[in-house]
């Protein structure tokens, strides 16, 4: 699509980005060895995700408190981000979309104004404290970029070739682009570790899975079923 919308056009459009992204587990189709998942034919190393998770961390170190994302939460959040990439990918290679680097850098402005905004709102020092709380690390900024890009791209392609610019028009858009995502994701035949989660795909998020190994005999888990399945 032609055109570059400006900073309020793009914001218009959904607010592509949230900041806080059927699941094939062992049982069906065992995660192959050394993957935190398998996201089509594609591995995402266990070494991807503790690099990832090592360099949010060390960003996280200098503001203390603000950082409510804990060490025990950073991996299925860094995880979620990956796996969303991969949907991402999927949902503009099924629409033919292919984002330039201009592109990918006005994604990445667009997401540090939000970031300001979020962290404005909740009180934080920096944008930066907003995105290391929603799992993003700084070495992740240019992918999240190239993720937003294709949103929007992909809004304008359902819109008519223009961002929405109304309520109805942003909720139309947001609607096809969670059905997209949804169906890219059932495509994908997305396997996540069990050590990491499991996959709900009403968020497309690594969430955790059931706790069978601590229960009372006779207990069953009491562990969420929500999203366990793609619903398209």
């Amino acid at each position: 699509m032609s055109g570059k919308p400006g900073a309020a056009a793009r914001a218009a459009a959904f607010g592509v980005v949230s900041m806080g992204a059927c699941v094939l587990l062992a049982a069906c189709s065992p995660v192959k060895m050394g993957a935190a998942a398998v996201v089509g034919d594609q591995r995402i190393t266990q070494s991807a995700v503790d690099t990832a998770v090592s360099n949010l961390q060390t960003a996280a170190k200098p503001y203390g408190s603000e950082i409510t994302l804990t060490a025990a939460q950073m991996p299925a959040a860094v995880l979620t981000w990956l796996i969303k990439f991969q949907i991402g990918d999927q949902v503009a290679a099924s629409r033919g979309i292919s984002v330039t680097q201009a592109q990918i850098q006005a994604g990445v402005a667009n997401i540090n104004t939000q970031a300001a905004q979020a962290a404005s709102q909740g009180g934080l020092s920096s944008p930066q404290a907003a995105l290391l709380n929603a799992g993003v690390p700084p070495q992740m900024l240019t992918d999240l970029g190239k993720y937003q890009a294709q949103e929007l791209e992909y809004a304008q392609i359902v819109n008519g070739g223009k961002l929405p610019t109304t309520v109805a028009e942003g909720n139309a858009v947001n609607a096809k682009l969670l059905k997209a995502q949804c169906v890219a994701a059932k495509s994908l035949n997305i396997q996540v570790n069990p050590q990491f989660g499991r996959l709900d795909y009403t968020q497309f998020a690594v969430v955790p899975a059931a706790d069978t190994l601590s229960q009372p005999a006779g207990v069953p888990s009491p562990a969420d079923t929500t999203g366990l399945t793609p619903g398209c």
